[in-house]
């Protein structure tokens, strides 16, 4: 992917701070990577036992984690577990494949909203898009967006790994923006090529150039240790200022990282 030579120096400067952190304790980062995580339960195995199981796990004994992310049919459940948490709970819609069809699309919103999401990632229509037919995704996301109203977050997933150009990514970005978006997200996490760097140098700075700093960035697929994780908060940092680092405005998507968080923190206790 063909990035401009400022975006590049940014991510090569952000990858070398994150392979020298000799200097830093990197469990107290480890710590605010927990209050920034969506911890992440999106499996065809899913089951009420272990939904209960997931989300009470999110509340660490470091913290909680910013959100959870279930199917939709557990929203009532999760909801009911976090309720008396700073914990919020997030379903997916238009999961994975990106449909173009708003009406139902609208209708599976209102009924999450309804049970108590509180944030909502839809995917973008990514193959209307990438076909030209932008009134497509204009229309799914309006559609979401109207049923979330002041009730909900929206969380456009573009799924960055189908739009293999620089120009798409940040196309993609502003229609998402421009229809009402809360948050940009990188990818599903269902497809071989997930959250990449080059993508959210692309997604922070659009965000940056659209300039409401209320909106926020969230990448996720592949991210699964702190290393990964703190690569892209330096990114973000370098782009948006560390004012900006904060879960109302960045979080990361993931299943995994939260264990690999909690071990680091652990260890550097045991250490010292």
């Amino acid at each position: 992917m063909q990035l401009s030579a400022d975006l590049s120096l940014l991510i090569q400067a952000a990858s070398h701070q994150a392979q020298n952190m000799t200097d830093m304790k990197t469990s107290e980062i480890a710590q605010k990577v927990i209050s920034m995580l969506d911890y992440t339960s999106l499996n065809e195995t899913d089951t009420i036992e272990s939904i209960e199981t997931f989300c009470l796990a999110s509340q660490t004994e470091f913290g909680p984690t910013a959100a959870v992310c279930v199917y939709p049919q557990f929203v009532l459940q999760a909801r009911a577990l976090l309720d008396d948490t700073p914990t919020s709970v997030a379903t997916v819609i238009n999961f994975p494949d990106g449909k173009d069809n708003a009406a139902p699309i609208a209708l599976a919103t209102r009924q999450a909203v309804t049970e108590g999401a509180q944030e909502i990632d839809i995917v973008l229509p990514y193959s209307a898009f990438l076909e030209g037919h932008k009134d497509i995704p204009r229309s799914v996301l309006r559609a979401c967006k109207d049923q979330c109203g002041t009730d909900a977050k929206m969380k456009v997933i573009l799924e960055t790994g189908a739009l293999q150009t620089a120009t798409q990514i940040r196309e993609a970005s502003f229609l998402a923006l421009e229809e009402g978006a809360n948050f940009l997200k990188t990818s599903t996490g269902k497809i071989q090529t997930g959250a990449t760097l080059e993508a959210a140098a692309i997604m922070l700075t659009a965000i940056k150039e659209f300039g409401n700093r209320r909106v926020g960035f969230k990448p996720s697929g592949g991210i699964r240790t702190f290393q990964d994780a703190f690569t892209y908060i330096s990114l973000a940092e370098r782009l948006m200022g560390s004012d900006w680092l904060s879960p109302a405005h960045f979080r990361f998507g993931a299943s995994g990282l939260l264990d690999n968080l909690l071990a680091l923190i652990q260890e550097e206790s045991v250490d010292a």
